[in-house]
């Protein structure tokens, strides 16, 4: 039995790629009145009462609560034994160490998915203790593999992952946003700009998905010498495009390890 405790948006985003597998072993627990029968509605999975009812009744249990409630959470959960149990935490920033201390167990794993898992095309990262057996891990990629792709690395990488692949879709909706308003100044209307955007987006993330082809690869097929293509990329290099992204990243990295050592 999985059982969740939080049923927002990544929660919900879980249940739906679960529940697409034929998984329906599934419980929660919200307190919003209109969130729980929403849930329940959509995809049929079971309520219960309190975080500790789903504690005793889940043997796979997905935190999924926001990390400023994550304390008082953690003081509930370690008034019931944990014993035989598997916690998987998807709080950003709460930290493996703090994880084990407040439940009394080993049996955690940290992961840090992204918003793209809402469309199942997300990016998880699991982290796990070294105590943590394959076969808990091997869980952890099955439950988060129904939302997207999933890597496992060791924790120390969890701040970079979180500035590159939890940071990753606010940059990129930043720079569709200046594709569009740029579009808009050279002549075309917003309708026109944004379809032209999100299109242009949706077609080269599939090329370099899908087709082998690398982004330095797609790069040169679409850049011919002095021509359009190329007049952008000079503009993006007299700007230093490259080092505005990589501090762009190491100010998000940064700040996940605020936000870390100030949460745990």
């Amino acid at each position: 039995m999985i059982g969740f405790i939080g049923g927002g948006n990544m929660a919900e985003a879980l249940i739906k790629g679960l529940t697409s597998k034929g998984v329906r072993d599934i419980l929660f627990y919200d307190p919003a009145e209109e969130r729980v029968q929403y849930l329940m509605r959509t995809y049929g999975v079971g309520f219960v009462g309190s975080n500790i009812e789903v504690l005793k009744k889940g043997n796979t249990v997905l935190i999924a609560v926001k990390p400023q409630i994550m304390s008082s959470v953690m003081e509930e959960l370690s008034e019931t034994n944990t014993a035989d149990r598997l916690f998987i935490s998807i709080a950003a920033g709460i930290r493996l160490s703090y994880l084990m201390e407040r439940l009394g167990t080993s049996r955690v794993i940290r992961v840090m998915p992204n918003t793209p898992a809402l469309l199942q095309e997300g990016m998880s990262v699991i982290s796990a203790p070294e105590v943590v057996s394959d076969a808990d891990i091997n869980r952890a990629v099955e439950i988060f593999s129904t939302i997207g792709k999933t890597l496992v690395l060791p924790e120390h990488k969890m701040d970079a992952v979180t500035a590159l692949s939890g940071s990753g879709p606010g940059f990129i909706a930043y720079f569709a946003e200046c594709l569009i308003k740029g579009g808009m100044e050279i002549g075309l209307s917003e309708d026109e700009s944004t379809t032209l955007t999100i299109q242009t987006l949706l077609g080269s993330a599939k090329i370099l998905r899908d087709s082998g082809i690398g982004p330095a690869k797609l790069r040169q097929m679409v850049t011919s010498p002095n021509g359009t293509t190329q007049a952008g990329l000079n503009a993006f290099d007299n700007r230093d495009l490259q080092g505005l992204i990589a501090e762009a990243l190491k100010a998000a990295r940064v700040r996940a390890e605020e936000l870390g050592r100030s949460t745990n």
